[in-house]
């Protein structure tokens, strides 16, 4: 590969990187927060439990595939009636580190996020009355409820399991957080142009922070209309605007986390970038406005592929 630029300007611009890693616009993760083991467990056990859907055949695991980076491989996921849902499935990995839940960012929490999830038409299609009853008829969750919440089995507490739970999603130990955190010779001299050029270009704009993105929301097409090209718009296309009802807000929506981008794929709200190839073409045309050279896009994406952590006791 032909490196552009100098080479000791690279390596010394690599360097200023690690010398004063505040001032990076990214942050490694976080270390695992320290939770109550017996709500972290009930809630490990309710995210796989099929009967939180109206009709038994539906769990949190189910569109949320821990073995698929946390999501699954499909443009959009099936809920309990076998219907396709209206937007890609986001990664349940790093959630809890989101500014707002949902493409739409219509929740704040992961507690409000299982309500909206359990009682949609679309989604698990079940009720609050229905659930509390089938987790408190079931003799070893009630045992483990009581002796994990003082009252009990109820819906406040199913929901702060599953948040409890979810917190722990973390994947730590990129390559990049190494980096980060000082180790120098983790990344390729390839991979740290790629950095390097992922700044420069601006893709670090929205794409910053410990989750590098998932903290603000973002137009999708500010030089053309996505929507419009794509074309067969849905009402799930207007984003924001769905839940504000502000003109400002048609199709915008949370800018998505890049960790373990290189498995999630397909991307954005529609799944309709099968590859990361083309999900980085249609952010520089829709987004940056310009196309970058075919050896700046290689390097991007070799630096994209860097951001993969290891979820922990997970498959």
């Amino acid at each position: 590969m032909n490196r552009p630029g100098s080479l000791v300007l690279l390596l010394g611009l690599c360097a200023n990187a690690i010398a004063a890693p505040l001032d990076e616009p990214l942050k490694p993760l976080p270390p695992k927060p320290h939770l109550d083991a017996r709500r972290v467990e009930l809630g490990r056990q309710l995210f796989h439990d099929p009967r939180l859907s109206i009709n038994n055949t539906l769990s949190c695991a189910s569109c949320h595939q821990l073995d698929k980076s946390g999501a699954d491989t499909r443009a959009f996921s099936n809920g309990f009636d076998g219907q396709p849902v209206a937007v890609n499935t986001p990664t349940v990995f790093n959630a809890s580190l989101n500014f707002r839940q949902f493409w739409d960012g219509r929740v704040e929490t992961l507690e409000e996020q299982s309500n909206v999830v359990i009682t949609s038409p679309h989604e698990m299609g079940s009720d609050w009355n229905t659930v509390v009853q089938r987790i408190a008829d079931d003799a070893a969750y009630g045992q483990s409820f009581r002796a994990a919440y003082p009252d009990a089995v109820s819906r406040a507490n199913i929901q702060n399991a599953l948040a409890t739970y979810e917190r722990t999603l973390l994947t730590p130990d990129s390559r990049f957080d190494q980096y980060l955190l000082g180790n120098t010779d983790i990344l390729t001299l390839e991979e740290k142009y790629g950095y390097q050029r992922f700044k420069e270009y601006g893709c670090i704009a929205c794409h910053q922070g410990v989750n590098i993105g998932g903290n603000m929301f973002q137009k999708f097409g500010v030089f053309g209309d996505y929507i419009a090209d794509r074309g067969n718009p849905t009402v799930a296309d207007q984003g924001r605007f769905n839940v504000t009802g502000d003109e400002d807000d048609r199709a915008v929506f949370k800018v998505p986390s890049l960790r373990n981008v290189a498995l999630t794929a397909p991307y954005f709200h529609d799944g309709s970038a099968p590859t990361l190839e083309r999900a980085v073409d249609v952010m520089f045309q829709y987004q940056l406005g310009r196309m970058p050279s075919e050896e700046d896009k290689t390097l991007i994406i070799l630096f994209l592929k860097t951001l993969t952590g290891h979820p922990e006791g997970q498959p």
